[in-house]
């Protein structure tokens, strides 16, 4: 059966089902929500500690990392994601996830060439683009007087 790219496409299309975007929408919300509510909790909790405000920040991010990346090792990660979609990448408990993630999988290869290696296959690329758009920035502010 000989098909082209476009016949290809309409035939995947036609066999898709269309996903519920609202519900999508509504669930990356609220789970997004409950983890930025958990974050202010954790803050709030911090600071009555007697920690100030940078270093209770700090510490937040620290807990929701390892948190994420708990949950994440448990397998809990990926069936609350599989849900919230969204909602879970989107804070810093999903890029977390995104290290955690390939290291688990390639544990087997070993330390260096498996867990090592293989460990920012996903987030490699965030970071390396987030760098560098931030040193090009910072030149640019520095050529035109403003940093």
């Amino acid at each position: 059966m000989d098909m082209t790219n476009t016949d290809y496409g309409k035939y995947v299309n036609g066999k898709s089902k269309s996903s519920p975007t609202l519900k999508n929408c509504i669930w990356a919300f609220c789970v997004g929500g409950l983890i930025c509510t958990l974050g202010q909790a954790l803050l709030n909790c911090y600071q009555s500690w007697g920690l100030e405000k940078d270093d209770a920040s700090a510490a937040v991010s620290v807990s929701l990392i390892l948190l994420s990346a708990v949950l994440t090792g448990l397998g809990i990660f990926d069936k609350i994601a599989k849900h919230a979609g969204a909602g879970t990448l989107v804070p810093i408990t999903g890029f977390a996830n995104a290290v955690v993630s390939p290291a688990l999988e390639f544990k087997s290869e070993g330390l260096v060439l498996g867990v090592a290696a293989k460990m920012f296959v996903i987030a490699g690329p965030v970071l390396v683009f987030g760098i560098s758009a931030s040193v090009l920035y910072g030149v640019i502010l520095i050529l035109l007087g403003l940093g």
